[in-house]
């Protein structure tokens, strides 16, 4: 092996471990400020989400903003905290939800909820005032989600991050609406 050849292999192989220590701490960084993947495990959010959906979930934004109404998130479970949980953002803090024959009205107006293709729910909620602080939030399969009309408000704290795009399967690929 000639000199130069053996001094490129000595430069590689002392730059390998800072390459791959690099990419490692990059990537931390990435998943845990923010991009995180997702699996969806349920069909509580069909059909803007299925069950075996992977998602993206954007966690930079709400260092800045609040979750809006209709935003769809990913929290952290507030009676298992070893949990997460997708729903939509359906209120916020100050905020009156009543859900009426399975319509739902904020603050007395009904809100258009067209990622719902059909009314089957016929329950009722409320109504309730959102302690400041917290969200409201429900499925968009609402006869097969267990929500905050069951378990109650999300701290806006355990709020995890906005889903934004599906990346598999491929057939789905495309920006959560």
């Amino acid at each position: 092996m000639s000199e130069e050849k053996g001094n490129s292999f000595l430069s590689f192989l002392i730059e390998l471990p800072i390459l791959v220590i690099t990419a490692v701490i990059l990537a931390w960084i990435i998943k845990m400020f923010i991009v995180q993947p997702f699996f969806i495990p349920s069909g509580s959010m069909e059909p803007t989400l299925y069950a075996g959906d992977h998602i993206l979930v954007n966690k930079f934004m709400y260092y800045f903003t609040k979750p809006k109404t209709k935003d769809v998130v990913v929290f952290v479970y507030p009676i298992d905290d070893k949990k997460d949980f997708i729903k939509r953002v359906i209120g916020a803090g100050g905020d009156e939800v009543l859900v009426d024959g399975g319509k739902v009205f904020v603050n007395g107006e009904a809100l258009d909820e067209p990622y719902i293709p059909e009314k089957k729910d016929v329950s009722n909620y409320g109504p309730k005032e959102i302690p400041k602080g917290k969200l409201f939030v429900m499925g968009d399969n609402r006869t097969s989600s267990f929500d905050s009309r069951f378990w109650g408000f999300v701290p806006e704290n355990k709020i995890l991050g906005k889903a934004f795009f599906i990346y598999w399967p491929i057939n789905r690929i495309g920006f959560v609406r």
